[in-house]
């Protein structure tokens, strides 16, 4: 299976331009000037740092407080799923299922997914190439829409001021997940789908 890299050819992650690799050190692409790279640098070691570290903030997100709710004589506080099963109870069945999708299906969904691509990559799988690249779309698509997830943590903050008399505060277990949403994205650009398909080309 023929592939650009193995006519010398690579597209700029910039313009997406396609540029001839002249052999030299450090090409560049001749539209933008931009640094030429048959495959992302260090694409599969940058991945796996970025996912594992969602992976360790995903713990604090979902453990601790994402509102912390004080009363003149009442404190209390809330992770993502005792807000969830409040919303639940309340009758907010919409919303409920809004935060869980939103809050803890996308992010392990798309976690899962990384993992899965990483694995299959530095195993070099040649099965389902297509179905893979499907896959990280996906991803990339879903990352697209993560603000949703700390769109869904505010609309949380506004209901609950709205219903009650009490001072709501972000907890830090909602800085944690902000920062799961933020380190997904930045995983699923830095890793490569070409990648998936070289392992299939060397079973041409």
């Amino acid at each position: 299976m023929a592939s650009a890299m193995t006519h010398g050819l690579a597209s700029c992650h910039t313009c997406g331009m396609l540029s001839r690799l002249d052999g030299a050190a450090a090409a560049h692409c001749p539209r933008c000037a931009a640094r030429l790279h048959a495959r992302k640098p260090d694409s599969l070691s940058r991945t796996w740092a970025l996912v594992v570290l969602a992976y360790v903030l995903y713990i604090p997100a979902n453990l601790l407080p994402i509102l912390e709710s004080r009363a003149l004589l009442t404190a209390e506080s809330n992770t993502i799923m005792s807000g969830i099963l409040l919303f639940w109870e309340g009758g907010s069945w919409m919303i409920a299922a809004l935060v869980f999708i939103a809050s803890i299906v996308v992010p392990m969904t798309k976690l899962l997914a990384l993992t899965w691509l990483l694995i299959s990559v530095q195993m070099k799988s040649r099965a389902k190439p297509y179905q893979r690249t499907q896959l990280y779309r996906m991803v990339e698509f879903i990352g697209r829409w993560s603000m949703l997830d700390i769109y869904v943590v505010a609309l949380t903050v506004t209901l609950v001021q709205v219903g009650t008399l009490a001072s709501i505060e972000v907890g830090p277990g909602a800085l944690a997940f902000g920062a799961v949403v933020v380190v997904t994205m930045i995983a699923a650009r830095s890793f490569d789908p070409r990648l998936i398909w070289d392992a299939a080309g060397e079973a041409e």
